[in-house]
């Protein structure tokens, strides 16, 4: 009886000992399996990052679409070219020609009512007189007449001063939109000092006879 019972957990223990090899191999195979597809899915992801990396083109501006929205809206384009440091020169000469049409425009308004107030026959129109000077009167410009003068002069200055001023913000309305179409152009256009210039003395021939002639030689170097 003993050893039947000997001879059973003898059999019991090599099925155990031959479950567990069966399972260290099954785990070693899963594990190696694992790291094969691992290393296959490297590549993949490599090729990934690299699609993606390509797919990320380097920022150039639109230059129709630069001029567009910088017509549109004043300094937009320089926006759009991520110049921002102009647009306080952009917006700070647009106040200046703004306050330069409206000064002009406020004075040519002024002298126009006095010019006509004092030509016309109605005594109580009078703001010629309020537009003189204080300590001046009005013989102190030649009497009536030469004050009429006056006034007229300085109606039709002042008119095209207005004039101009509106003429130049126009001109400098067209100044911004091609500065940022040119911006727009050559972005990415290199323009890194890569031009050198090389002074040396040389020996230059005479057409005319055998001897030779000392100067001094430039050389442009494009690196």
């Amino acid at each position: 009886m003993i050893k039947y019972l000997n001879i059973f957990f003898s059999i019991i223990f090599l099925m155990s000992l031959s479950a567990r090899a069966q399972d260290v191999s099954e785990n070693k195979l899963s594990f190696e399996k694992k790291i094969i597809i691992k290393s296959e899915s490297i590549p993949k992801q490599i090729a990934e990052l690299e699609y993606d990396t390509l797919k990320q083109k380097p920022f150039k501006p639109d230059p129709r679409k630069v001029v567009w929205f910088g017509a549109i809206i004043p300094g937009y384009g320089q926006i759009l070219n991520k110049k921002y440091w102009k647009l306080p020169i952009v917006y700070g000469g647009f106040l200046g020609f703004a306050y330069a049409i409206t000064w002009n425009a406020s004075r040519y308004k002024s002298y126009q009512t006095a010019y006509r107030d004092i030509i016309d026959t109605d005594p109580t129109t009078n703001s010629f007189i309020e537009i003189i000077p204080k300590g001046y009167t009005i013989e102190r410009y030649g009497g009536i007449s030469g004050y009429t003068n006056t006034l007229k002069s300085a109606q039709d200055n002042y008119r095209r001063y207005r004039d101009l001023s509106v003429i130049f913000t126009v001109a400098y309305y067209a100044i911004t939109i091609v500065d940022a179409y040119v911006d727009a152009q050559l972005y990415d256009f290199d323009i890194s000092p890569n031009l050198s210039l090389r002074v040396q003395p040389t020996l230059i021939k005479n057409s005319m006879s055998s001897s030779h002639t000392l100067g001094i030689q430039c050389c442009f170097k494009l690196k």
